[in-house]
């Protein structure tokens, strides 16, 4: 009881340092921005001092602040560190004071620290659109709007396709970086159409395919996407995907006897190196500087498992592993353009996504490319 009320004391002295740091601001007109879920909100822009409800938000805001991608950031959630420790190995080794940023835990499991986000000033936090219900019902909003603290949501996760281009376009007016905001969609359309052109002209044959998610994070089979992100990345790139009809949301799962059924023909393992989460699991380590042979070795693994017996794949070695993290970040473009490879390769010879990727860091990000984010059992 005594603690409870000690951090009562603790948050309602922070709030009211909170609002005395920023009556300073308080005369100046706030500018009016909409989020993914249709919020009006105001904003003192440009922000200075933000947080990220997700450390793999940096894959965007490394576009916009190419400079220092870590000037504005005062705190954000650990899964960068966790989900995606080769990204964040570059980083640091570029900018080694991104080690000093705070992290926190995640609204959705409950271990979101609200008065060491006060503590940070920000000028805004940036949360993905599947903390909302979390951050209601803990009434974090309203705590966070008393002291003139905006939250925004913004989504590549759930509707990527739909919803990248306008968090995309969100962040860039928050960061007064409107016009590179603009220059990256510009380019990730560019590299979209040089798929959905080729598909719709061309019409090919849609081979069956079935995407495994999170292949190697957990023992479970057979996780999957329904007609949106991955699933909807499959059908963009001239396939058909066998989960469409099964998973009525963007994330669901398949029995194994769903899959033989269905028949794929090509067989998809989005993966990472996720050691910190499964050590020496059967997770295929695709990513920036991967060993492209561990990761083959690893990929066999797969060709075993029961949901796959005696599947067409099997047949022609149709095993594929993908960087699962394109499935929450901007650059979904190479995945969608690595589909197509894969499903259609006569129709897509001359495509390398691997260049795509690479010209995307050299005019976009402040670390070079490193290959690493595909590979195939397939001849």
């Amino acid at each position: 009881m005594h603690s409870i009320v000690r951090r009562g004391h603790r948050l309602a002295a922070l709030l009211f340092s909170g609002l005395l740091t920023y009556s300073a601001s308080a005369l100046a007109t706030p500018t009016t921005v909409t989020d993914l879920l249709g919020r009006h909100v105001q904003v003192e822009l440009p922000v200075k001092r933000v947080i990220l409800g997700e450390g793999r938000q940096l894959y965007l805001v490394a576009a916009l602040d190419t400079q220092n991608p870590i000037e504005r950031i005062v705190g954000w959630r650990k899964d960068l560190i966790q989900s995606d420790p080769d990204t964040y190995g570059a980083y640091l080794r570029k900018f080694p004071a991104i080690a000093n940023i705070p992290t926190f835990g995640g609204f959705e499991d409950g271990t979101f620290d609200i008065e060491q986000a006060i503590a940070q000033r920000p000028d805004v936090i940036i949360l993905n659109i599947e903390a909302q219900h979390a951050t209601e019902d803990a009434r974090y909003i309203e705590k966070l709007d008393a002291l003139g603290i905006p939250v925004v949501y913004v989504d590549f996760r759930n509707q990527p396709i739909t919803n990248t281009e306008p968090t995309m376009r969100l962040f860039g007016q928050l960061f007064g970086k409107e016009q590179q905001a603009e220059a990256f969609i510009a380019f990730r359309n560019q590299q979209i159409r040089r798929v959905t052109d080729v598909i719709a002209a061309q019409q090919p044959a849609r081979p069956d395919v079935f995407i495994e998610r999170i292949g190697g994070y957990t023992d479970d089979c057979c996780l999957s996407f329904g007609n949106e992100n991955f699933g909807l990345f499959v059908e963009m790139a001239g396939g058909n995907n066998i989960a469409k009809g099964i998973i009525p949301t963007t994330f669901g799962q398949l029995n194994p006897e769903q899959v033989i059924v269905a028949n794929p023909a090509q067989v998809v393992v989005t993966s990472a190196n996720w050691e910190a989460f499964a050590p020496g699991g059967h997770w295929v380590g695709v990513g920036p500087g991967a060993d492209m042979a561990q990761a083959r070795r690893k990929l066999a693994w797969y060709t075993q498992r029961p949901a796959y017996a005696g599947i067409k794949a099997q047949d022609t070695r149709a095993f594929h592993a993908i960087w699962h993290q394109f499935y929450n970040s901007p650059y979904q473009f190479v995945a969608i353009q690595q589909l197509a490879k894969w499903f259609h390769p006569d129709l897509f010879a001359d495509l390398d996504p691997a260049v795509a990727f690479r010209e995307l860091h050299e005019r976009f990000l402040p670390v070079p490319y490193e290959p690493g984010y595909f590979v195939s059992l397939k001849p």
